[in-house]
């Protein structure tokens, strides 16, 4: 039987975003953070990290840096008792100086690329899914893939994709755990029927 996940976008979400984060001592929890996944684990969502990593095509870290990061990321969550179902990243970029890395991916956010291969490779269903961000860009992907969306404030109006609408806002990670964990289950569309 699929499982329940929430998508989280990285930066500025679940850390800090100091900007193309190059160095795993730079990553700092948001407040909250663990607790509030904590919370939704024991809710029985799966954790599932989705994020653009440009910096990878921009030449500013490498795969191995960044895997570096996201392996710190895992230990400071597990040291509070969090375990992340997954991480999933788009290092590329149309318009990357880095001719391996140029590419227009499906994966890129806010095409819903990696919340579908999550989906596949964990078992996950999308509609009793939620994808929770700071831009538009993530509020979007997660409508492609069809789950429920959060949008909290950090990437404000003038972000990429600053005018799409979440199905919920919130001013945090915590509070938006609290949201999920108190909605109402989805209603499903009943089917349209032809004549």
């Amino acid at each position: 039987m699929s499982s329940k996940a929430v998508f989280l976008d990285r930066d500025g979400t679940v850390i800090r975003d100091p900007g193309y984060l190059a160095d795993p001592a730079g990553v700092e929890l948001m407040p909250g953070a663990a607790d509030a996944l904590r919370a939704l684990a024991e809710g029985g969502y799966r954790l599932v990290v989705v994020t653009n990593q440009s910096g990878v095509a921009r030449g500013l870290l490498t795969e191995e840096t960044l895997q570096a990061v996201h392996d710190e990321l895992r230990r400071r969550l597990a040291a509070a008792g969090v375990r992340l179902d997954g991480v999933y990243y788009c290092p590329y970029h149309p318009e990357a100086p880095i001719e391996r890395y140029a590419v227009d991916s499906d994966l890129r956010k806010p095409r819903p690329g990696m919340l579908l291969q999550a989906a596949r490779e964990l078992d996950l269903d999308l509609p009793v899914s939620w994808m929770i961000g700071d831009s538009g860009r993530d509020v979007e992907a997660g409508q492609r893939a069809g789950c429920r969306t959060v949008r909290l404030p950090a990437g404000g109006p003038d972000s990429p994709g600053g005018d799409v609408q979440a199905d919920y806002t919130a001013p945090d990670l915590p509070a938006a755990a609290r949201l999920i964990l108190d909605a109402p289950p989805r209603r499903d569309t009943p089917p349209t029927t032809g004549d």
